[in-house]
């Protein structure tokens, strides 16, 4: 051996000397994982709040189903455990997480930095934007929304969501009427009482498509960049690295797009509602 040169082993044996507390800290991180209570229990419960098409809906059985089921299904068929629906109120749904009423909530939540300081978020799985449902009235003057700057114009959406936020910060000088439901909000514009409602492109081109074509125009081309992804508490990147896998599985093996096609490219869905 040349002098000054170290073998290998030598290098793989100096390192664990100097590092080996840091590997035995590993082991206890991965001991903590979210992943084994979820296992031991067997049980994977997942937070989200029914209602908010065509992510998680409950049909006329009573059955929870969406686009965030379905994979909700399918992680809880690959971890080997039950999948347990916990319906919850969706302005609570970050305590409810954080309090351990669930384990993950998939439930077409928004990233943002302010929630991302309390929860950690896998890699996005769906990118959709703020977009709006306008009243016919208004087609001819209203071309996007910067046109809908007015305190003139009503604008609704639901409250404590991303459209809200996105109508304060972007749309400031129009009157805001805020719903408890997107539905609600939805109907205000449809039965004219309202000018536009702004909210996520997949629910507006549903209520669009379902109720609002005649007496509504749809403005598709969303004004704001919002990518949708599954949060789970801090701490755990034993369990983020699980969520981020098992996301690239689902796009390589073909169930994301077959899950992408029923839900987001389809209305047949709809049947199961009414």
């Amino acid at each position: 051996m040349k002098r000054g040169l170290l073998t290998p082993l030598a290098i793989l044996a100096a390192l664990t000397l100097c590092l080996g507390p840091a590997f035995g800290a590993d082991i206890e991180l991965a001991k903590k994982s979210h992943i084994q209570k979820i296992l031991q229990r067997g049980e994977l419960r997942v937070g989200f709040e029914s209602g908010y098409m065509p992510f998680e809906m409950t049909n006329k059985k009573g059955e929870f189903i969406g686009f965030d089921i379905d994979f909700a299904k399918r992680m809880a068929k690959a971890m080997g455990v039950k999948f347990v629906p916990v319906n919850t109120s969706y302005d609570g749904i970050i305590p409810a997480l954080v309090t351990d009423k669930f384990d993950i909530i998939m439930s077409g939540m928004t990233v943002t930095q302010e929630r991302n300081l309390k929860v950690n978020f896998a890699d996005p799985y769906i990118v959709v934007g703020q977009t709006i449902l306008l009243n016919k009235r208004d087609a001819d003057a209203v071309k996007s929304y910067k046109d809908l700057n007015d305190p003139k114009y009503i604008l609704t959406s639901r409250m404590g969501t991303t459209g809200e936020q996105a109508i304060k910060r972007m749309i400031p000088k129009a009157t805001y009427k805020g719903f408890e439901s997107e539905a609600e909000a939805g109907l205000e514009v449809i039965n004219g009482k309202a000018d536009a409602l702004v909210y996520d492109l997949p629910f507006i081109g549903i209520l669009y498509a379902s109720q609002g074509k005649g007496k509504t125009v749809f403005l598709d081309q969303p004004f704001t960049y919002e990518p949708l992804a599954w949060a789970i508490n801090q701490g755990d990147p034993d369990f983020l690295n699980f969520l981020n896998n098992f996301l690239r599985q689902c796009k390589g093996d073909g169930f994301y797009d077959k899950v992408y096609n029923k839900w987001i490219l389809s209305s047949d869905w709809k049947k199961e509602l009414e």
